[in-house]
């Protein structure tokens, strides 16, 4: 069976993501598809095995944006400056280093060059094959029983998961959309995607970033720096997040009954044993007692909310939520 966890990005499936690992028959796959190529991650045509070790091994220019800049971010869990680190901040960090292998192993760059020779040496065939025959060795090699793969901002492409993956189940773990947001903006990854997106910059900053080398060395106070000490306003990062969730919604309804089901943060942090029996009642993990009390143990209470602190000039951002909000059935 195929897994998956979907959701729009802080939304909390980072912490699900841990909860899943502690499960001894599971491996769980942090940030595969997202920080892949958008124009062929989810490619119909066939590949052969060394086009996708290229693709799954690019750097990501957002990352290396941010991390070139000094902004620590925790998603991104490459040990720079450990005694077997083969990259720095300054390097193109390949994606699969930035959070995926870091997160299965010690020695992440030893498990890359096994992973990079593993998907070379595949056929050519659809990406789907690809994908999951790479996951299938890596939980063997791993000694794990299955896969659960989880992205942030995933929601988004679920259509073209479900494409890929037809029989697959996937969870959906959300969260109050305004608390999704104000958490957005203090994310330097998604403060610099977020602002590019919806251009907020004036225009002669955007033809500042046009000249730029992404994978340069930053400027002095060049046109990114600015974007990511920048505090735009976050009825954007609303809108973001509501069109994450309008573009799930749509895939919805050529996925069976059987293969979707949706779990509330909130509810995962207030009463995580039940919360995650029924997640792995749905991705037939088995009953495991010892697994529910060590993940529940990795709670750290109940963040506090920001919209209710935010300034009045700043409460646009519920109207910004609430197509969001209907879709999940939130009421405000």
């Amino acid at each position: 069976m195929d897994r998956f966890v979907v959701g729009t990005g802080r939304c909390g499936s980072t912490l699900l993501s841990q909860m899943l690992a502690e499960h001894p028959g599971v491996l769980s796959i942090f940030e595969f598809f997202t920080g892949l190529d958008m124009t062929r991650r989810f490619s119909s045509e066939p590949v052969d095995g060394r086009e996708v070790a290229a693709l799954i091994s690019r750097e990501n220019p957002i990352v290396t944006m941010v991390l070139r800049r000094g902004y620590k971010v925790p998603e991104i869990t490459y040990p720079f400056g450990g005694p077997q680190a083969r990259y720095t901040r300054d390097d193109k960090l390949p994606w699969i280093l930035v959070s995926m292998l870091p997160q299965l192993t010690d020695d992440p760059d030893a498990l890359f060059d096994e992973t990079m020779a593993f998907a070379s040496s595949l056929p050519p065939q659809r990406l789907s094959l690809h994908y999951r025959q790479l996951f299938d060795w890596l939980a063997q090699r791993l000694g794990r029983a299955c896969w659960i793969e989880r992205s942030g901002s995933s929601i988004d492409y679920l259509g073209s998961l479900h494409e890929l993956f037809p029989t697959a189940r996937f969870l959906h773990l959300h969260r109050d959309g305004r608390e999704v947001a104000l958490s957005m903006r203090e994310h330097a990854p998604y403060r610099l995607a977020v602002s590019l997106i919806f251009q907020l910059p004036a225009a002669s900053t955007f033809a500042d970033i046009a000249k730029l080398d992404p994978h340069g060395p930053p400027e002095p106070d060049d046109a990114i720096s600015r974007l990511l000490e920048s505090q735009p306003p976050v009825e954007y990062f609303g809108r973001y997040w509501t069109q994450e969730l309008l573009h799930g919604f749509r895939a919805l309804g050529r996925l069976n009954a059987d293969q979707y089901l949706d779990a509330r943060f909130e509810d995962l942090v207030s009463k995580p044993k039940e919360v995650l029996a029924a997640i792995g009642e749905f991705f037939e993990l088995g009953g495991d007692q010892a697994w529910l009390d060590r993940a529940a143990g990795l709670v750290r209470g109940i963040p506090p909310t920001r919209f209710d602190k935010l300034p009045a000039e700043e409460q646009e951002l519920a109207e910004a939520c609430w197509p969001g909000m209907q879709l999940l059935g939130r009421s405000p």
